[in-house]
């Protein structure tokens, strides 16, 4: 799966437990009708590929879902989400939204022009 948005916010690294377990957060917005803010979590030695990054930078992140159970101690079950990042690259975005288009020098002009010339289309 991926998302695709601008760069809102871009965290710090953050190390838990005895073991140094690394995560890092970034916040994407998409670019839809509706805009959303979708936090997306790195971790371990993905954590580093953030570094070349920054807030407001178009980017498409390929993510994994993950969910996990817990049982609290009076016996109740909750369950719990999160979306996981694997690769992020930067997403070129052209001016205006629209495709882009070739230099004129291109193109060869067109010489043979006549306005006199009868139109050959069937109707």
């Amino acid at each position: 799966m991926e998302v695709q948005g601008k760069i809102k916010v871009l965290g710090e690294t953050k190390e838990y437990g005895k073991n140094g377990f690394r995560k890092r957060e970034l916040v994407v917005t998409t670019e839809e009708q509706y805009p959303q803010h979708i936090l997306v979590e790195f971790v371990q030695d993905k954590t580093d590929i953030l570094d070349k990054y920054s807030v407001g930078q178009q980017v498409k992140i390929g993510i994994n879902l993950r969910g996990r159970e817990w049982v609290s101690p009076q016996g109740e079950t909750k369950y719990f989400n999160s979306i996981q990042g694997w690769r992020i690259e930067a997403v070129q975005q052209n001016s205006g939204g629209q495709a882009p288009v070739a230099p004129e020098d291109q193109f060869e002009p067109v010489t043979d022009l006549n306005e006199e010339d009868e139109d050959d289309l069937p109707f």
